[in-house]
């Protein structure tokens, strides 16, 4: 089975957004502007992505690939 990923953008800035966005943006491990993480597709961070959804770009990508 592959293991899927998202790899999450930061392409807003927090600045004068509610301290929840700031907050589900540093769990999410987006502390600066164009940086970009990769996490495991799960609920939890499906949730907190959609959240931010309009601070952050998101593609998909998977382990065996390596996108």
């Amino acid at each position: 089975m592959v293991e899927k990923f998202l790899e999450i953008t930061l392409k807003r800035s927090p600045i004068g957004r509610p301290q929840r966005h700031r907050v589900t943006l540093a769990t999410l491990g987006l502390r600066k502007l164009h940086k970009t993480v990769r996490l495991k597709d799960t609920p939890a961070v499906r949730g907190m992505v959609r959240q931010v959804s309009h601070l952050v770009e998101v593609r998909p990508g998977s382990a065996a690939t390596g996108e």
